[in-house]
């Protein structure tokens, strides 16, 4: 039976209820096993077994504030751009602990100069999945240079089906026809997906944003409500089967979605505690947060980049009731939701 210490002195078992091993997943009748969600990074096995001194399993580190367009919904945040020093002693800090999977992200990271030195200090440690979230806009050549370094996961906004919806999308930049040639480009050589962030503007035309980006052929299609929208996203349910058959993170959400169950949001049954924050770790300048739409969401740190960081993220696991803070209980995403569902099933705390 796992176990591990925290900072309190107490300890957290892997353990059901009843004070038994917790059931297999297999074994979990009519629910998803998270493994079937599709994130690379979900599992049920990880959800059981996180602890403060397991590996870190995924972590994302925002480079840079700075981006080239002015998407209207956009969330982020002002922070102090990193210098390569302080990059590197992050990523050196995590992959001492295991690390599994990294996302840089900002901002527009591509417009952080040693983008590609820190992708190969990445790869040369070890990390298995290293991802870049970017807009898609920069020149072909940049992004075949990540490639050659070792990007091998790449996140890319995708708001709109024109040229015209998505220069508005983009806060007036007109890099329609370049985005979708990257994405084309980058799909046949990487693992792609696509963000289509939905608001009241572009709801109108969410399944045709959606077919345009299947015939990309990226590997998975990420639909989200922007903060401001946050609206159960109907439309979905007009999306053709054939493509949900080829993108599981997208037919999760649609079957969330006809089922009436917003991408955003808790409920009063859902676990309390964010059991994901162990495992999976979030940095803006020296700060290190729940997660990266509670960074956004001006929500207070953690604490600060350093050693001691897994020691404090699971005394705030341990006493941060996530239902009573409006960020979490408004903004919590359906993966993680369910993420932390499973764990707290696997888990108890004893004195």
């Amino acid at each position: 039976m796992g176990r591990s210490p925290n900072g309190n002195g107490t300890w957290l078992r892997t353990r059901n209820n009843a004070g038994s091993t917790p059931a297999r997943p297999t074994e979990r009748e009519g629910e998803m096993r998270l493994e079937d969600i599709g994130f690379y990074t979900l599992s049920d096995s990880r959800a059981r077994n996180a602890s403060a001194f397991s590996p870190l399993w995924r972590c994302e580190l925002l480079l840079t504030d700075r981006c080239n367009f002015k998407c209207p919904y956009c969330r982020g945040s002002s922070f102090n751009e990193l210098t390569y020093d302080q990059a590197r002693h992050t990523l050196n800090l995590w992959m001492e602990q295991g690390l599994q999977n990294v996302r840089f992200s900002g901002g527009e990271p591509t417009m952080w100069m040693r983008l590609a030195d820190l992708i190969r200090t990445a790869k040369d440690g070890g990390v298995k999945r290293i991802a870049v979230s970017t807009n898609g806009s920069i020149r072909w050549e940049v992004y075949a240079g990540l490639l050659e370094a070792g990007m091998n996961d790449v996140s890319i906004s995708f708001d709109a089906c024109c040229a015209a919806d998505a220069k508005k999308m983009a806060g007036g930049m007109d890099k329609f026809n370049t985005v979708t040639q990257n994405i084309v480009k980058l799909a046949q050589r990487t693992y792609v997906t696509v963000g289509v962030v939905v608001t009241d503007e572009n709801v109108g035309q969410l399944v045709e944003t959606i077919k345009l980006a299947h015939s990309f052929g990226v590997a998975d299609i990420r639909v989200i409500s922007a903060a401001q929208h946050n609206k159960i996203l109907e439309a979905l349910g007009n999306v053709p089967e054939s493509i949900l058959d080829a993108h599981p993170i997208l037919k999760y959400r649609v079957n969330n979605a006809v089922k009436g169950r917003n991408v955003r949001g808790m409920n009063n049954t859902d676990s309390k505690r964010c059991w994901l924050a162990i495992d999976d770790m979030a940095i803006a300048d020296d700060n290190h947060y729940p997660c990266i739409i509670y960074m956004r969401e001006k929500g207070k740190p953690i604490g600060k980049v350093g050693p001691d960081m897994r020691k404090q993220r699971e005394g705030w696991v341990l006493s941060h009731n996530c239902y009573e803070d409006p960020i979490c209980r408004q903004n919590c995403l359906d993966v993680c939701v369910d993420y932390n569902n499973v764990a707290e099933k696997a888990r108890c705390v004893e004195a």
